[in-house]
């Protein structure tokens, strides 16, 4: 998973605004929750020794001990794949022509040594105000709160007038597991059918560890990540006797031309609404600049002063950066072969054969070749912010946060949203979850979150997911 809206604003926001809801007394079925929530954490479901499919199961054992019937839970696994299972599960809705609303998460997390960790990466640890775990944010947090979401309707009896589903799936993270929700939404499309689906990609931040909120985001659409190959071949021979031609030199000058190459400025809904609502918060030359590029993506000057924070450089436009690169055969022989990968985050709707073709104008070399590599996550579109979507979010936000913007916010890395997104499921990362600068140490070592950040926005998730039951 990877995460912008918190690191971003955290680093380029000016600090204040009101103060984070208070939790107060504990929370209605809040001791189920951490239970719920520590049983999670603590299943290993790394690819190198976890399993995805015993959490789908204990997340199920919970589900039913709840009263959840075996007809609204499925336990999935892919063919061949005994450890990359998941789960839906349904709460039925009263008005059966009214579409379900689906609620997504990944239960894989990305591996973790213990000699690297201050603490058991698979033990949670609650300490001076953070939980402590592989997976207690990315994204077993959000897993906890859908799961425990369920069991907290079911108990209270309630009957919401649309379905409510959630889904529990593998392979996110990319570590060698087969992705659950592409799985679904090739095999078992019917399982999740829904209105629309919320999912991670996007939550709050704060403007220092255990500070004050700033912004909180929602997510609408995602770059596509899209690898391309550079390859320059040569007849080759004795080093001892070099000539101009060499497949290395080539290959070098070709990405070189690359390096220097920028892609021109992209503006979709999401992004118009994100940059023209973000400059009254950063202010100053940026903020101005926010509002010059929305008025005018050709805007030369905005564009210079923007692409020079990384961030909103990647929000901009498609962009491509050498990732790998090999050459050459042996020390004492001219290079036969070499090659590069390029890897390309493609700007929503660019279909990927105009991003080779850029490549190609830009090396400008007919030797050396240029071909899209067989895999990828594909041409991505942004879903609408409707009203729909939108009005509930801001309401629970300004009741839990008063005076903090809701800003949409497109993705630069990418989430498990396409693959429902391509069979036509609306989806949109929200959470509720406020991160520190250092965005809970996300695939890093130590990972965290605020114990406070965790049960607001289980609270969060409890009020907004009531409102779009209901709605009409």
């Amino acid at each position: 998973m990877f995460r912008f809206a918190a690191a971003l604003a955290a680093t380029t926001l000016v600090a204040g605004s009101a103060a984070q809801a208070q939790t107060g007394a504990q929370q209605p079925g809040e001791a189920g929750f951490r239970a719920l929530y520590k049983e999670l954490v603590e299943t290993n479901t790394t690819f190198s020794a976890g399993s995805c499919t015993l959490a789908a199961e204990r997340m199920a054992a919970r589900l039913k001990a709840a009263g959840f019937a075996d007809s609204d839970i499925t336990l999935f696994t892919p063919p061949d794949r005994p450890k990359d299972g998941g789960l839906v599960a349904v709460l039925p809705g009263k008005d059966a022509k009214a579409k379900p609303i689906l609620l997504l998460a990944h239960i894989d997390v990305v591996e973790a040594k213990r000699e690297d960790w201050t603490r058991d990466p698979f033990t949670l640890v609650e300490e001076d105000g953070y939980f402590y775990g592989r997976g207690s944010s990315d994204d077993k947090a959000q897993a906890a709160i859908w799961t425990d979401l369920l069991i907290r309707f079911k108990q209270e009896g309630y009957k919401p007038r649309r379905g409510i589903k959630i889904a529990l799936t593998c392979g996110e993270e990319g570590g060698g597991q087969v992705n659950g929700a592409a799985w679904l939404a090739e095999n078992r499309r019917e399982l999740i059918d829904a209105a629309f689906a919320l999912n991670e990609g996007a939550g709050g931040a704060l403007d220092a560890p255990g500070g004050k909120p700033v912004v909180h985001n929602i997510q609408a659409g995602e770059k596509s990540s899209v690898s391309f190959r550079l390859e320059a071949t040569n007849p080759g021979g004795h080093s001892s006797r070099p000539v101009p031609d060499n497949a290395i030199y080539q290959l070098a000058k070709a990405i070189d031309r690359i390096a220097g190459y920028q892609f021109p400025v992209q503006m979709n809904d999401t992004t118009r609404a994100y940059f023209g609502k973000m400059a009254s918060v950063v202010g100053g030359e940026t903020g101005a600049a926010m509002t010059a590029i929305v008025a005018n993506p050709a805007d030369a000057g905005a564009n210079a002063i923007l692409s020079r924070d990384a961030n909103y450089n990647a929000i901009l436009r498609t962009t491509c950066v050498a990732t790998q690169i090999s050459g050459g055969h042996a020390q004492n022989a001219l290079p036969q072969r070499a090659n590069a990968t390029i890897n390309c985050r493609i700007f929503p709707g660019e279909p990927p054969a105009a991003v080779r073709d850029a490549l190609v104008k830009a090396v400008g070399d007919a030797k050396v070749e240029v071909s899209q590599a067989p895999k990828g996550r594909g041409e991505k579109t942004a879903p609408p912010l409707t009203a729909q979507v939108v009005g509930p979010i801001e309401k629970v936000s300004a009741q839990m946060w008063p005076g903090i913007p809701v800003v949409p916010l497109m993705q630069a890395g990418g989430t498990d949203a396409g693959p429902l997104i391509a069979v036509g499921i609306p989806t949109y990362g929200v959470s509720g979850i406020f991160y520190d600068p250092d965005l809970g140490r996300l695939h890093g070592l130590n990972e965290r979150i605020g114990v406070k950040s965790l049960l607001d926005a289980r609270e969060f998730s409890y009020r907004l997911v009531k409102l779009y039951a209901e709605a009409k």
